[in-house]
């Protein structure tokens, strides 16, 4: 959430105060939104306080997009937990901005500015207006669920065809690529049909109907053996059912066979009536939340089965919803667990582990051959396989997955087992233990995760702490502020320094320090594994002259410092990746990152504050059952679509 979202507010709050008739210039209720406020964009709070902010699980978390002026005014009041009544000038509220006192966030108000005094002149009425035990409840907004149409995605389509027509030719492959839009290949934002698109989607479909109908009625799509009326209706009605994930319309049927009729053989009429309803937004669209009551069952045996199958609903789901079978909380839970019972769900798993880690980073990246020559296409494949073994190890035997940081095994290859230093296992990604020398645990000491945020020559320090904080903490970390240099200094074979000394200038910058305090410190805790996840004692530095009569290669090693830290988390420092994975495993924002991520790729969005409610009775949930990630599955479904009691 950025300035644009904090200036909706302070427009809302504006417009209340346009029309209040008591005076902004003196303190009082009004005061907050109409000088605060705007102190608080200018100084970029909203920037890290926020519901995804780095800064959410403080006490100072601004309010979410399209508050009220009511709740604005009783959020600046519930602000009084933030003030010193014994020595006013010793408020954090004060002294935080203003990095009197430590402040993640660093210099955001300076002293003896208007925006100070706008604050000592909050703090003021504060005090005299409130009292210690007060208790400001933020008006809680009433939120309907909101319709929504999401676009199959190209997985979905392909798994559709599959499950509708039999068809494994995986048409959609050839579709215009899908990029990854907050974290995700399936985010509404990302899901517009671009003409280049829909025209794909007609050649598909021309290509699928072709297909489904040559040499006869070779898949048994045509429900009957007599090609007349009847069985034209019912073939229209049956497959249609299917197609569009719901029965048809009258409307609907009229005109497809009215369409059917055009052609003057049967298989003709259902080869064309068939490729119509491949190019229909009733296929290619599903709708949750529809305004037609009759179709929500329909609408949720497709949330089911495209949030655990990613495909259609299968016979049984569709049976359930006709029966109205779908209408309970304790319903969608029965049918959720028989999805999760199939091998699709598995295949389904995999998929979001793939999206939510970014295998693509890491298939798509390139490395310096001759600093890696082991590296290979081959070598990436195995990195991805042991990260994908690990979670379906722990989500199908029901461990706890909070392991998937802290795991003190893996499952490697012989290619792994020579990257990693260790004795080849019997089999092929047979389940080994970790040395404790290694450093090694869980995701982060995995080859997978090091070398996917690493450059093509060496380690990203930054990438390695920015990769923690948005995958596996769900938080926002501020872009860099406009004309900001972040370029380090060269490499000097006179003046060698590591890592380490070349990103002091981040944090000895004002204007990088804020967001490279939150990075680069969990990034310096990982740096003894290199640019493919290999361990180095030491840095190498190789410097080569651009021309040959400028001298030899020359080479050092420098020494490491892996002392690291997550800010925000207390107790955090670390040196290792199994060190920093026991953090992370015990600490509430990553178990509740686990649930947001999960909730993402479910509803092809990020949270809002209307699913708070949903997410925390969840993760509730999740973490009663020992953390068993299938009970988070089954629990984000039945609470999405049956939302508990705000």
């Amino acid at each position: 959430m950025g300035a644009v979202i904090l200036r909706t507010l302070i427009v809302t709050a504006s417009l209340f105060l346009l029309l209040s008739q008591k005076s902004i210039n003196t303190p009082n209720e009004t005061y907050f939104t109409a000088k605060v406020l705007p102190a608080l964009e200018k100084s970029g709070c909203q920037n890290c306080h926020n519901s995804n902010g780095v800064a959410s699980g403080t006490r100072f978390r601004l309010p979410e997009e399209g508050a009220g002026a009511e709740e604005l005014q009783l959020f600046g009041k519930s602000l009084h937990i933030l003030i010193d009544r014994s020595d006013l000038s010793k408020s954090l509220l004060l002294n935080k901005p203003t990095r009197r006192v430590a402040h993640g966030g660093g210099l955001k108000i300076n002293p003896g500015s208007a925006e100070e005094a706008a604050l000592r002149t909050w703090i003021d009425y504060l005090a005299s207006h409130t009292k210690p035990d007060d208790r400001f409840l933020l008006a809680q907004r009433k939120f309907e669920a909101r319709p929504v149409l999401r676009r199959l995605t190209h997985l979905q389509y392909n798994n559709t065809a599959r499950d509708l027509l039999g068809d494994d030719s995986r048409v959609a492959d050839q579709f215009p690529p899908e990029d990854f839009v907050g974290g995700y290949r399936n985010q509404f934002q990302s899901q517009s049909i671009s003409p280049l698109l829909a025209e794909a989607y007609g050649a598909a479909a021309e290509k699928l109907a072709r297909s489904a109908f040559r040499g006869g009625d070779t898949h048994g799509l045509i429900p009957c053996k007599t090609q007349d009326a009847a069985c034209r209706q019912k073939f229209l009605r049956t497959f249609g059912a299917k197609a569009f994930r719901r029965p048809l319309l009258e409307a609907e049927f009229a005109r497809y066979e009215k369409l059917f009729l055009t052609e003057r053989t049967f298989l003709g009429g259902a080869q064309l009536t068939l490729e119509a309803m491949l190019q229909s937004p009733n296929f290619l669209l599903r709708t949750e939340n529809g305004a037609e009551p009759t179709w929500r069952p329909y609408e949720t045996a497709s949330r089911l089965s495209y949030a655990l199958w990613n495909s259609m609903p299968d016979a049984e789901l569709l049976s359930a919803a006709a029966r109205g079978e779908l209408n309970t909380r304790e319903a969608v839970e029965k049918q959720a667990r028989r999805l999760l019972a199939s091998s699709r769900a598995k295949t389904t798993v995999d998929e979001f582990v793939a999206e939510w880690l970014r295998f693509d980073q890491l298939l798509d990246a390139v490395k310096e051959r001759s600093e890696f020559p082991m590296y290979s296409a081959e070598l990436t494949v195995a990195m991805t396989e042991e990260t994908r073994r690990m979670v379906a190890d722990l989500v199908w035997r029901d461990q706890d997955f909070t392991q998937l940081f802290s795991a003190e095994h893996s499952f490697i290859n012989t290619s792994l087992a020579q990257l990693y230093k260790l004795p080849a296992p019997k089999n092929e990604y047979d389940r080994v233990a970790l040395p404790p020398e290694s450093g090694r645990a869980g995701i982060l000491g995995q080859a997978m995760f090091l070398s996917a945020t690493s450059k093509p020559a060496d380690t990203s320090v930054t990438q390695r702490g920015l990769f923690v904080r948005e995958h596996f903490l769900c938080q926002e970390v501020p872009q860099p502020p406009p004309g900001v240099n972040a370029n380090l200094p060269n490499l000097d074979k006179g003046k060698p320094m590591t890592n380490r000394e070349r990103l002091a200038m981040h944090l000895n910058n004002e204007s990088c320090a804020s967001c490279h305090t939150l990075v680069d410190p969990i990034g310096l805790g990982l740096e003894k594994y290199d640019a493919i996840g290999q361990f180095r004692p030491k840095q190498k530095l190789t410097f080569r002259p651009a021309r040959k009569e400028d001298g030899d290669v020359v080479k050092t090693e420098l020494d490491i410092d892996t002392s690291g830290y997550v800010s925000g988390i207390p107790n955090s420092a670390f040196s290792t990746p199994r060190e920093l994975g026991k953090i992370l495993s015990a600490a509430p924002q990553c178990q509740q990152c686990v649930a947001k991520q999960l909730f993402r790729y479910y509803t092809g969005r990020h949270e809002n504050a209307r699913d708070a409610v949903v997410i925390d009775r969840a993760f509730a949930d999740f973490r009663s059952s020992g953390f068993h990630f299938r009970e988070l599955m089954v629990s984000l479904l039945k609470w999405s679509v049956f939302p508990p009691e705000s």
